[in-house]
């Protein structure tokens, strides 16, 4: 069973955090968010206190599984990075379940190619998968630490992402060797033209692992897709620029569908 918070009442709104991380991340917009709905703040598998997936697998059907448990119908999920993917996959198994989709710093493949040249290369990925087996606390930090750069806030950010890493717990290790094997290796591009639930993307200007371009890119893909460039963020935008983050996810939850 997923460990799991939630928050005011209302129409359900569901947080899926990123790589390493846990529901914590999400502190800082929580009382904004709250005023719209329901906030039901998720630990995915291996992450934070929730246990691995029952079946022992670490896929992203596997993960995808065990959220959607928790997900009443007709919710918003807002997925970032890596909850992102989780999110997109949500969306396509179960399109009864979502009927809003908040696409954070996300994106259907992380990973660079010809088709695909608006990602991080793979190397970058391949290198945090090797260096976590002989120091993954310190690997874990320099992620955050990149998740930051470019950002106008990023020391005020790399701050915020170092308080709330270890807050819940230590991450296990497979589930932070698997996730970084599904940033590496998922590849949503085909699947995307079947999600037709109302979605946005919301990316910043400056992130240097998603860039802005891929936020074009990936709604392109979408149907029913909105996008919103935040300017001076990088891979955390809800924490650089959380008051800009509030505003225009609210508005999109706010909208009539």
């Amino acid at each position: 069973m997923l460990h799991y918070t939630t928050h005011s009442q209302g129409d359900p709104i569901y947080l899926l955090h990123g790589w390493a991380l846990n529901s914590h991340v999400w502190d800082c917009v929580l009382p904004g968010l709250a005023q719209h709905g329901k906030i039901i703040a998720i630990d995915l598998p291996g992450h934070g206190k929730s246990a691995l997936p029952d079946n022992g697998n670490y896929d992203l059907d596997a993960i995808t599984n065990e959220v959607a448990q928790l997900i009443d119908s007709g919710a918003t999920v807002v997925g970032w990075s890596l909850g992102g993917l989780v999110a997109l996959n949500l969306a396509c198994k179960y399109p009864e379940l979502v009927h809003k989709l908040v696409l954070v710093a996300g994106s259907p493949r992380f990973v660079r190619s010809p088709d695909w040249p608006n990602a991080v290369d793979k190397s970058v990925i391949d290198g945090f998968a090797q260096s976590l087996v002989s120091d993954y606390r310190a690997t874990i930090l320099r992620f955050l630490a990149i998740q930051a750069l470019g950002s106008d806030q990023a020391k005020q950010s790399i701050k915020a992402l170092r308080e709330k890493v270890f807050i819940n717990g230590e991450p296990q290790l497979i589930a932070l060797q698997e996730g970084l094997n599904l940033l590496s290796e998922t590849d949503m591009r085909t699947r995307l033209p079947d999600i037709r639930c109302p979605t946005l993307i919301v990316a910043g200007e400056k992130d240097t692992l998603i860039p802005a371009n891929s936020g074009s890119d990936t709604a392109k893909l979408l149907p029913n897709s909105q996008l919103a460039i935040i300017g001076g963020a990088g891979h955390a935008p809800f924490i650089s620029h959380s008051e800009e983050f509030l505003s225009i996810v609210t508005a999109f939850i706010n909208e009539k569908a």
